[in-house]
């Protein structure tokens, strides 16, 4: 354990008896929507009604007003790390925990930190901010968000490459959506209160093309309606447990089942896609989720490592990962299924199987239907597909 890692353990134990801060996120659909410059007004909000406010890390691109707005606001310095002979700053987190402010502005949620430091991630940072009882003020785009990598990528032909688990944001005690027409930020964009103005043709013609801002948008805007359906339904919570008997529509009435969905995989990047995709379903239902590999036979190398990738994409959405030894997949599948009490199964779209394959066993999805009445099954396709198609 390195020193800075002693004292942010140290920091955060002493911190134990304390509250744990709160968490404050400000969403937008892309860079420039202003974030930043909102995390700042309300830092300076904040200041005047006489909190002790930080700015632990800020990003403020080059951006001149942005830059202005964090004057009179006290900036924690950033700290050198020195990678491949490329000097980089990041945020210090240690100084972080020894300034200790009732509130500390954090940009970037999403950011990969520099090999060396405390954590991968600025989440992770922020996580150790706010255990120690400080505030923190975020700020994240929707493409970040790892469950929306594939839907992203489909919309804007752009593959984001630092993400952050969703459970982030859904765990923050409040989501702040700063929403702008995707005509007023391609303005802003031209004027150059963006990117600089060399860089904005090849912005225009790229992610900010007005069909992916409109794509993002919409994104935006659901993924915090999701989030804030999905608060109000954990804060009603159940039903009294006093509640007279002659108050309940009827008492004999058999309790709601939770869903659960079963994912089913193999060791190829493109289950990824159905990993995603089943997790957002599995929000939207208010389920848990499994992933299912039935190993007919050992893992190649390159499986070996597609497993593990997909691993760890389970572990950063918080779904369980099952591998199943058993040559007969739709047995296993069966077994599993009534083991998790599964209520709902997603699979990737069958590869096209020959005439004399279909004659000899029927096709994986139609096994499952029979043997597992009553539990809904879903392909989930690929998007990329129907676009090359037309």
């Amino acid at each position: 354990m390195t020193g800075a890692q002693e004292l942010t353990g140290a920091a955060t134990a002493e911190m134990g008896g304390r509250r744990r801060g709160r968490h404050k996120v400000f969403l937008g659909m892309a860079a420039g929507v202003g974030k930043t410059y909102r995390m700042l007004q309300e830092g300076h909000a904040e200041a005047e009604a006489g909190r002790d406010v930080a700015i632990g890390y800020l990003e403020p691109h080059e951006r001149v007003e942005t830059s202005a707005l964090a004057t009179g606001l006290d900036m924690i310095p950033r700290r050198r790390v020195t990678y491949r002979e490329t000097a980089l700053e990041e945020m210090d987190l240690p100084s972080v925990l020894r300034r200790a402010p009732e509130l500390c502005l954090i940009d970037e949620l999403a950011h990969t930190n520099a090999p060396g430091v405390e954590h991968a991630k600025r989440y992770e940072d922020v996580e150790d901010v706010l255990g120690a009882g400080i505030d923190v003020f975020s700020t994240v785009n929707v493409q970040h968000l790892e469950s929306l990598n594939d839907q992203i990528a489909q919309l804007t032909g752009t593959r984001v490459r630092e993400t952050m688990p969703d459970a982030v944001l859904g765990e923050a005690d409040e989501v702040v959506l700063i929403d702008l027409t995707p005509e007023a930020l391609l303005e802003r964009l031209r004027a150059g209160k963006v990117y600089p103005l060399e860089r904005v043709p090849d912005a225009l013609n790229n992610f900010f093309r007005i069909e992916n801002l409109n794509a993002l948008r919409e994104v935006a805007l659901r993924q915090v309606a999701e989030a804030v359906e999905a608060k109000r339904l954990v804060r009603a919570g159940p039903l009294p447990s006093d509640l007279d008997d002659d108050r309940l529509i009827d008492s004999a009435a058999p309790q709601a089942v939770g869903e659960r969905l079963l994912a089913l995989i193999t060791p190829q990047p493109s289950s990824q896609r159905v990993v995603r995709r089943a997790w957002r379903s599995a929000q939207r239902l208010q389920g848990e989720l499994d992933l299912l590999w039935v190993a007919t036979r050992a893992p190649t190398r390159e499986e070996q490592e597609q497993l593990d990738a997909l691993r760890q994409l389970a572990t950063v959405l918080g779904a369980h990962l099952l591998v199943q030894e058993d040559a007969d997949v739709a047995e296993a599948v069966r077994r599993v299924a009534d083991e998790r009490g599964t209520t709902y199964i997603l699979m990737g779209t069958p590869k096209p199987r020959g005439p004399w394959k279909r004659l000899r066993r029927p096709a994986l999805l139609y096994q499952l239907i029979r043997m597992l009445p009553g539990v809904d099954l879903r392909i989930v396709s690929d998007r990329t597909e129907r676009r090359r198609q037309q």
